[in-house]
């Protein structure tokens, strides 16, 4: 392809993407991949941006994007994937087995431990031990509770590995209830009798290494101990955990391992959490001034510093334009209620312990609201409802409290108060298909504008216990199934994994460095409606109930923030981030000049800030790039009597002087394509003008 003057080189990529085909299903890789493997040069949905045709690029245009990415590079993406327990059975087992040994090793090296659970977990597993107080036999003085430290570790783990190598074969047996119960009490483990009370199933079952040791489990796990790779298990940490999470209860040592198939997906792991540290969004948020969580306010309530409340108004923007353009509704609902409310919608019954106590008001108990869901019934309530009416489509981001033990708050991702990015549909039983598609669609393009495009899919049936009748279960996982299908996703099956009130899908997103997050949910409730008694005229002129669809994207505004900083690294894209462009005055006599340019930048539309100037020009250069700021325009008397800017990116550094209007304009056209800068350089003719 030709240009006129230089060749401009690749100068925007797609906003966080890391591929020009954003969101496809599982299916579709291969596909994509082949695509990826040569120049990009259309997309089919020009909203997204992935890349910008060069042939096709305006003239006026300083940036367009090239998507350019080998076969060698996709391949290497898709070494990097580590297997789950979702997606690899095997997995799962050699986690579960490795638990076992563990707990054994534990109990040799330190015979008062006690044993209490030990499941696998998302990169390993886990288990908990008790270590009472012990007496020394020669003083007789009482000796405290063993505190576990990294050597004893060392010791637990060279235990295991000694377990491993005899191959003990892993058996399973079935028992009856007061055999388990004698062979508990016989070793001397309480926890574990009350973990057979709480098993309600017979026969037993009991998993045993050996003759050596045994457990009550369910299982599943490898048929023997040397199937368990030694090189690829690793003990982490050791934590604190009250027993049955009842800070009333026993405190119990915990502790955390991660466990793969071999040596080298634990490498590739250890890699991922080192990345990790530094993505930490706890101490990202402090160093860039986007949020804090103030302890003299309480655990768990966020605070959002004025930048980063400009990232969260970008993103309540995006969602709210997004959602009325699908046929949303945009509702607002009080955040307290009359406890009433809660008993009618059964959370008060089913989800005490994560409400905050009442309050008294006038004589009335009132509840802070720890959801959206049971306003919006009442708001479909308020009016009769034709079956011409539906659906309805109502979004809230609305402010939800719920009580955690502050023992499980961990900066974003688990907090006390939190919006929720909450929608309910109401619509007809022949509604409910098309309506899961429009929602699938309208996630596709939100998560996508984010630079999430890799994710799991979830189908979960119907539970032992559940309300509804057997028609409308079927008809409504019918209806999610025939949405994906519809779509062509891949999705999972979790038989039984549902809610009590309807059948659900779930949806993981993929981070860049690996990592799967729990996000968005599509959930039919037949309980609410119920329970409202909410209905709606048939054609028939009879009183029949709306099928009621609960639906989250984001899940809530502060996880997913906490989520997108460490998926970026802090290197929010161009539409997002707090401040684009920064001018750095060079001396006093320019001030005016910077303040006129960011006065027209901030009109347009963009976030341009001025630079006090009392610093060396590399300081506030080196101040601007540790801000993360993506743009900044070094400014002297030359640019202010040509009215230009001298532009430097933070990724690519110097990147020459452009008119003033110009870049303002293609500055804005990135921020409203979401298009991310990388390089500028001489705009490029189009294709035809090169042939006249």
């Amino acid at each position: 392809m030709k240009f006129g003057g230089h060749v401009m080189a690749s100068i925007l990529a797609a906003a966080c993407g890391r591929s020009v085909l954003a969101f496809v299903p599982s299916s579709s890789r291969l596909v994509a991949k082949q695509l990826n493997s040569a120049t990009v040069k259309s997309v089919s949905d020009a909203r997204f941006h992935s890349a910008a045709t060069i042939s096709n690029a305006a003239s006026t245009r300083l940036f367009s994007a090239v998507v350019e990415k080998g076969a060698a590079a996709a391949a290497e993406e898709e070494e990097e994937d580590l297997p789950t327990n979702e997606s690899d059975i095997d997995l799962l087992k050699l986690r579960h087995t490795s638990a076992h040994v563990m707990a054994m090793a534990v109990q040799q090296t330190f015979p008062e431990a006690q044993t209490t659970i030990g499941p696998w977990i998302d990169n390993g597993f886990y288990y908990d031990f008790y270590f009472p107080e012990t007496t020394d036999e020669e003083t007789g003085e009482v000796v405290p509770s063993r505190k576990l430290s990294d050597q004893d570790l060392k010791k637990v783990k060279k235990a295991m590995d000694k377990i491993i190598s005899k191959n003990y074969p892993i058996t399973r047996e079935e028992v009856s209830r007061e055999e388990a119960k004698r062979r508990i009490e016989e070793i001397g483990e309480p926890f574990k009798l009350e973990i057979l009370d709480s098993i309600k199933t017979e026969p037993i079952t009991i998993y045993g290494i050996g003759e050596e040791w045994w457990d009550l489990c369910a299982g599943p796990h490898v048929e023997s101990t040397g199937q368990l790779p030694k090189k690829a298990i690793a003990l982490q940490s050791v934590a604190g955990a009250y027993w049955r999470g009842d800070e009333n209860r026993e405190m119990l040592q915990r502790i955390y391992a991660t466990a793969w198939k071999d040596p080298k997906q634990l490498k590739a792991y250890k890699k991922r959490m080192e990345e990790a540290k530094k993505r930490d969004h706890r101490v990202l948020g402090k160093k860039l001034d986007l949020f804090s969580i103030q302890e003299d306010a309480g655990g768990g309530l966020v605070f959002w510093h004025p930048k980063g409340s400009t990232v969260r108004r970008k993103i309540e923007d995006f969602w709210k334009e997004e959602h009325i353009e699908k046929g949303y509704d945009i509702v607002y609902t009080p955040h307290i209620a009359n406890l009433d409310l809660w008993k009618t919608s059964g959370h008060f019954d089913f989800y005490a312990e994560g409400m905050f106590d009442q309050m008294d008001v006038e004589n009335e108990v009132y509840q802070i609201k720890p959801m959206n869901c049971p306003f919006h019934c009442l708001m479909y309530k308020d009016t009769i409802r034709s079956y011409r009416d539906l659906p309805f489509r109502w979004g809230e981001l609305g402010t939800v409290y719920r009580y955690e033990r502050s023992g499980t708050l961990h900066g974003l991702m688990r907090v006390r108060g939190f919006t929720q990015d909450d929608a309910h549909i109401f619509c007809l039983p022949e509604q409910l298909q098309s309506e899961i598609v429009d929602v699938l669609e309208l996630t596709k393009t939100i998560l996508t504008r984010f630079g999430f495009n890799k994710y799991e899919l979830m189908v979960s049936t119907r539970p032992e216990k559940s309300v509804g009748s057997d028609q409308i279960w079927d008809d409504a996982t019918a209806a999610l199934v025939g949405a994906l299908d519809e779509l062509g996703w891949e999705y999972g099956t979790d038989e039984g994994g549902g809610a009590f009130y309807g059948p659900k899908i779930d949806l993981k997103i993929k981070d860049a460095i690996g990592r799967t997050w729990q996000c968005s949910t599509v959930q039919c409730d037949f309980n609410l409606p119920e329970r409202f008694d909410l209905e709606y005229v048939s054609a028939e002129g009879t009183k029949e109930r709306p099928i009621m669809v609960h639906r989250a994207i984001f899940g809530s505004l502060e996880r997913f923030f906490g989520i997108l900083i460490e998926n970026c690294a802090g290197e929010l894209p161009f539409w997002l981030t707090p401040t684009q462009l920064r001018l750095l005055p060079v001396t006093d006599s320019v001030q005016d000049y910077c303040k006129e340019v960011a006065a027209k930048a901030n009109k347009m539309g963009l976030r341009v800030e001025v630079d006090r100037g009392n610093e060396r020009l590399a300081k506030q250069i080196r101040n601007a790039e540790q801000g993360r700021i993506p743009v900044m325009a070094v400014v002297g008397v030359k640019e202010m009597e040509q009215g230009t800017l001298a532009v430097r990116s933070r990724k690519e550094g110097d990147l020459g002087s452009f008119n003033v209007d110009d870049l303002l304009a293609e500055l804005k056209r990135c921020d409203e394509d979401a298009i991310e800068m990388t390089k500028m350089g001489e705009v490029p003719k189009k294709e035809e003008e090169e042939e006249n």
